[in-house]
């Protein structure tokens, strides 16, 4: 008999022990006619498994009005700190792509500039190596005029007439300016490749 009332208050102390820390982290409902465990839950933003646990319920189904539950109500603020650290994760993940996306896109621009910048360069250079080959060249041309004629498009020396000094059979009869400029680059071009050549080739000669 002793022995059973030993028991029954070391029962009645755990369950204090038990409700006691269930009050320091849970509330308490009243069930009212009608109410249902899950609908309990729903209310008291917490769970079915969450409320039997806390009342040691062998039914869930099995509820009667007056009866006084504990919830606990930190379940809800669990799931709503969850939720709100999930939201927080995604939004970072969003942010964290965007900006991946933008320093792309800027990067994108700058190697298209870089490129457009380097195309810009070199198309200068070639012109400016044109403007200079085209300049020499001319400067060459203009030599072996001043050499053979004088520069004159009526200059004659038997057989070869003209500012260049081109024979009258390459002319073809046709003495115009026109045709000897024709004519006189058709020449060097076939013959030596550039009018800066056939200077090279003159001043080793003393023709070309």
């Amino acid at each position: 008999m002793k022995f059973n009332k030993v028991a029954l208050s070391i029962a009645c102390a755990a369950g204090f022990t038990v409700a006691g820390a269930a009050a320091a982290n849970a509330d308490t409902v009243m069930v009212k006619s009608g109410d249902t465990l899950s609908q309990i839950a729903d209310e008291n933003n917490t769970t079915v498994s969450s409320i039997q646990s806390l009342n040691s319920l062998q039914n869930i189904h099995l509820i009667f009005p007056g009866q006084k539950l504990v919830i606990n109500t930190n379940n809800g603020d669990a799931a709503a700190s969850t939720q709100q650290s999930a939201q927080t994760t995604q939004q970072a993940s969003q942010q964290q792509t965007t900006q991946q996306a933008s320093q792309q896109q800027t990067t994108q621009q700058a190697s298209q500039q870089q490129t457009t910048q380097q195309a810009s360069q070199q198309q200068t250079m070639q012109t400016t190596q044109q403007a200079v080959a085209s300049s020499s060249e001319q400067a060459a041309r203009d030599w072996i005029a001043s050499r053979e004629s004088g520069g004159s498009y009526t200059a004659q020396n038997g057989n070869y007439y003209g500012k260049y000094q081109l024979s009258r059979a390459y002319l073809g009869g046709d003495y115009s300016a026109e045709n000897q400029e024709r004519v006189a680059d058709s020449y060097v071009l076939n013959r030596y490749g550039s009018w800066a050549n056939a200077k090279a080739h003159w001043l080793q000669n003393g023709w070309y």
